[in-house]
């Protein structure tokens, strides 16, 4: 059984809904060997001057985020261990890049999950994004944003929810399916290979048409050209759904092949069995 779960959020993140400690108790109640936190760092955000609901994202208190972090590491040890991470939101400019290889190299996070939010100038979760544009169009422009990421220059570990993008489309079929984007979903797959990259499972799903993303016939893929790094992760930003569908992703991921998930830790990968 999967015991571990890195990518959640806290208040720490704009989005986030609970306290650190609320969250580390959960961990702890499930089970989990390794529980992680890996709050949003939006510095897309601020470069492409996107806005929710006509409002500024508020950003990260960073230094508060990482003492609070530190302190609950040190008082939770022998309990659970308590990884302190980011997630970094990708983004092409070479001022947000330089602030998360900045933010990186003065914290110096358990783990770095790199992600793709924004696209186009918008965030690709939101509605305004598919305004105007077919399925195939949006998400092409999505994924190869992804292939772009993989060569950001902050030394990032996970790569995360391949289909952010499917989460709340409104076509009438949102599935991301490999079979419909294989040309540049290859070119993701083999370069998270040969990076040495982790490749997430994600269970916030939403209505992408599958328990996880990215589905099956992706995972499938990644496992065929060789790849063997995954990583299960709720994406959480409350206590009620850390570790949700740990089950359904662990079958899943036995079905194909895959006999453990690969855990980013201050710069060592360690396996545990599924």
């Amino acid at each position: 059984m999967i015991r571990t779960d890195l990518h959640t959020h806290t208040f720490f993140s704009a989005d986030g809904r609970q306290d650190m400690r609320v969250m580390l108790e959960k961990a702890i109640s499930l089970g989990f060997k390794y529980y992680g936190t890996s709050e949003h760092f939006d510095y897309d955000y601020v470069a492409k001057h996107v806005k929710i609901g006509g409002k500024e994202v508020r950003q990260i208190d960073a230094d508060a985020y990482f003492s609070r972090g530190r302190a609950l590491q040190n008082e939770y040890k022998g309990k659970i261990c308590y990884l302190v991470g980011a997630e970094f939101a990708y983004d092409d400019s070479s001022r947000a890049q330089e602030k998360y290889c900045e933010a990186a190299e003065k914290y110096s996070p358990d783990f770095i999950i790199n992600s793709v939010h924004t696209c186009l100038g918008r965030d690709c979760y939101f509605p305004e994004f598919f305004a105007g544009k077919s399925k195939e169009f949006a998400y092409n422009a999505y994924l190869f944003r992804i292939l772009e990421s993989l060569d950001a220059p902050y030394p990032y570990d996970i790569v995360a929810h391949i289909g952010y993008c499917s989460r709340n489309a409104k076509y009438p079929d949102p599935k991301l399916r490999y079979r419909d984007f294989s040309d540049v979903l290859d070119a993701i797959l083999k370069k998270i290979i040969a990076k040495n990259k982790i490749l997430e499972v994600n269970t916030s799903a939403k209505t992408a048409g599958s328990p996880f993303i990215p589905d099956t016939d992706i995972l499938q893929r990644y496992f065929g050209l060789g790849g063997r790094k995954v990583l299960f992760s709720s994406d959480a930003h409350d206590e009620t759904r850390i570790g949700e569908k740990r089950e359904t992703v662990s079958e899943a991921l036995k079905k194909i092949g895959f006999t453990h998930v690969t855990l980013p830790v201050r710069g060592r990968q360690i396996e545990e069995e599924l």
